[in-house]
């Protein structure tokens, strides 16, 4: 069998900027939400989706802002938008699914968890990570994880991962300390490109391990002694970053692989909430009930 762990924030944020704009009946903004309904709908309607796990960002911060201020929040979120956090999970468990909402962590941990518990169980053929984050590409191993970006209906294994950023997946937390990730806060390094970053780690590995001589560099790079000089000069900030980078796999995951089989929308919950919302349409987009 195939496991689908999918990013409900990304979800989100996807519909919020593809989905036209509806309103309920109560004059509320939930065009996101009827978005994402139908994006998850669409995994068990049209891409044989069985078994599923859904990770949202219950709360928008997490343990990583207490590490940097810099790191993203939810500063800056439309509030309409913001709204439909809760509505987004409502809708993802009144249609079956088995819900993850992070607090303390991020739906990328919860990702990260899930997939580590289930990649070595024998009944799973493989993990389908539903995420183009790049921060998911770390949870990547060989074609038994991959990483599915279903907007541009792209799989990425092993080697599609060394093919895009050029290192292994255990080294995209290094090579994010590096670069930096401007949709998640972290500065990165100055002069550090993904050219010369990836050239690094694929020789050392870890941005640790990079002497801080060019001098005694295993790989080749144009500027070596200026990044040499920023590398040392940031020592401290990379490794904070690098840490900041690093999805946490002991997020407390209850459900077992059993649970996260999808035996159909919960018809009561799924009426109500589409009563409430003014979308009666999604109803009959359901292929099975499982009440």
């Amino acid at each position: 069998m195939q496991v689908h762990l999918v990013d409900g924030t990304f979800e989100l944020f996807r519909a919020w900027f593809g989905a036209p704009p509806s309103t309920a009946p109560d004059g509320r903004q939930v065009g996101a939400t009827r978005g994402i309904a139908r994006s998850l709908l669409s995994l068990v309607r049209n891409e044989g989706a069985t078994h599923v796990g859904v990770a949202f960002d219950h709360v928008v911060e997490s343990f990583r802002n207490d590490l940097f201020d810099g790191y993203k929040s939810g500063e800056g979120i439309e509030p309409e938008l913001l709204e439909q956090f809760p509505l987004a999970e409502q809708a993802a468990r009144a249609l079956g699914f088995v819900v993850w909402p992070m607090v303390e962590f991020e739906a990328d941990d919860g990702l990260a968890a899930a997939a580590a518990r289930f990649r070595d169980d024998p009944r799973v053929e493989q993990v389908r990570i539903c995420s183009p984050d790049k921060d998911m590409a770390q949870c990547v191993r060989g074609d038994r994880v991959v990483t599915v970006d279903r907007i541009r209906r792209r799989v990425f294994d092993e080697a599609g991962v060394k093919e895009k950023f050029g290192v292994a997946p255990e080294s995209i937390p290094d090579w994010l300390a590096l670069v930096g990730d401007a949709a998640d806060g972290i500065p990165g390094v100055p002069r550090w490109g993904a050219r010369s970053s990836a050239a690094a780690l694929a020789a050392c590995v870890r941005v640790d391990r990079i002497p801080d001589d060019p001098g005694e560099w295993p790989f080749t790079v144009r500027g070596a002694a200026a990044l040499a000089a920023r590398l040392r000069e940031h020592r401290s900030d990379v490794e904070l970053y690098r840490v900041l980078a690093t999805l946490r796999e002991d997020v407390p995951i209850e459900e077992n692989l059993d649970d996260l089989e999808w035996k159909g929308a919960r018809k009561s919950d799924l009426s109500e909430f589409c009563g409430s919302i003014g979308d009666t349409g999604l109803i009959d987009r359901v292929p099975r009930w499982r009440d």
